[in-house]
């Protein structure tokens, strides 16, 4: 006869201890301090993505003026 206890599957015993070795993971320090690491390269990259888009619509426009300044001479 099968027990009641759902505890007992060995489904739900893997997700737990699954789980719990998350939960010890987040608690640790370096590994919280590894996902802020992430999270700040993700908004430097943005930053540094941000500055190259404004230097490629400044020197866009540069060339664009100085193409309409020889059309028009």
């Amino acid at each position: 006869m099968q027990s009641l206890n759902p505890m007992n599957d060995p489904f739900v015993a893997y997700v737990w201890s699954s789980v719990q070795l998350r939960i010890q993971r987040l608690r640790d320090e370096t590994e919280r301090s590894r996902g802020a690491s992430a999270i700040e390269w993700a908004i430097i990259t943005g930053l540094l993505a941000m500055i190259a888009l404004g230097v490629g619509v400044v020197i866009y426009r540069k060339v664009r003026s100085a193409a309409n300044d020889i059309k028009t001479k």
